[in-house]
């Protein structure tokens, strides 16, 4: 079976985008889901203290590990070997997570500023268009 075969007949299965026929919580034609700006700027002030805490604290044992490691290496002891390992995964994955954590703050903080230009500039829209309807 071909990808696009297989494609087509998972997205037939689930049925993507298809609104159901009744309505969800929202309400005919409401949303199913929503979030307030507030809850935004809760997650991505707590992604910001991740960042912080993990960038302070996630890499207090990094030196103590690397001379063991090294220590252990010197004195043929093969665990030094995989202890090494260790330091660099860790290390590696910790900027991946340091990195990840300042995505979804700055992320989360773009969508609240970008949200309320967009509702002022439909409020000054529907402003506009109420005075024009008013002139004609």
């Amino acid at each position: 079976m071909s990808f696009e075969q297989e494609w087509s007949s998972a997205r037939a299965a689930v049925r993507l985008n298809h609104v159901p026929a009744e309505p969800g919580p929202g309400g005919p034609g409401g949303a199913d889901l929503s979030i307030a700006d507030d809850d935004l700027g809760a997650v991505g002030s707590d992604a910001y203290v991740l960042h912080d805490r993990l960038s302070r604290d996630g890499d207090h044992a990094r030196v103590a590990t690397f001379e063991a490691a090294i220590a252990l290496t010197n004195r043929n002891f093969t665990s030094g070997a995989a202890l090494l390992k260790v330091h660099d995964r860790w290390s590696s994955q910790l900027k991946v997570l340091v990195a990840a954590c300042a995505n979804i703050s700055n992320h989360l903080d773009y969508t609240v500023a970008s949200h309320a230009k967009e509702e002022a500039d439909l409020v000054a829209a529907l402003s506009a268009s109420k005075v024009n309807e008013y002139l004609k």
